[in-house]
């Protein structure tokens, strides 16, 4: 998945100075960047700051990346970076002898590699789910709010008989499935999805 043309796509138009493909860019990996913050147990304010940090630098080499596929990576090191910056800070300025060891043992490159991962894998869900005809959107949002809905809530609401929510169900996530959205994803990742919506 990270050789996935949308992001170069993106990245490209981003450079070109698309306010649309920047949205875009910022809604798929804001959470990439809000789960490498929190590995670092970062206060709010400075969780905000790193962010911001983060987004205001990518603005600065967007045209300059040499390969628009390797954003997620280069959004990883670059708020790894940042947060080792905060927390460096923070030690010295209060002399904290723990804080920096503290953030560091929740913090490994592994698990980096697997957020990135999963930030693509969310987009690329998001995207399949966008293309749905909206009865199924409705439908799938309502199995997977929390809590979900009940069977005879979401009958009631979409009209339909209690007895043919799972069939529709089953044909939404087969649609959902062959979405060219998800040609990058393993089937062992849409099974996991698949896992949580029979949830």
């Amino acid at each position: 998945m990270r050789d996935d043309p949308t992001v170069v796509a993106l990245v490209t138009r981003a450079a070109g100075g698309d306010p649309t493909a920047w949205d875009e860019i910022v809604e798929r990996y804001v959470p990439l960047v809000w789960s490498i913050c929190a590995r670092f147990q970062l206060k709010n304010s400075d969780r905000e700051d790193v962010s911001q940090n983060v987004w205001l630098l990518l603005v600065e080499q967007v045209g300059k990346l040499r390969e628009p596929a390797a954003l997620p990576g280069w959004l990883a090191t670059t708020t790894y970076r940042e947060c080792l910056r905060v927390v460096t800070a923070a030690r010295k300025t209060e002399r904290l002898g723990t804080g920096l060891d503290d953030a560091l043992q929740f913090v490994d490159h592994t698990m980096i590699d697997e957020e990135i991962l999963m930030a693509e894998r969310n987009a690329a869900l998001r995207a399949a789910f966008a293309e749905l005809p909206p009865r199924c959107q409705r439908m799938l949002a309502m199995l997977t709010s929390d809590p979900p809905s009940s069977y005879a809530e979401i009958s009631a609401t979409l009209d339909i008989p209690v007895g043919s929510i799972g069939p529709k169900r089953a044909r939404c996530l087969e649609r959902m499935r062959k979405s060219p959205a998800l040609a990058g994803l393993s089937d062992a990742d849409f099974r996991w999805t698949e896992d949580e919506h029979n949830a």
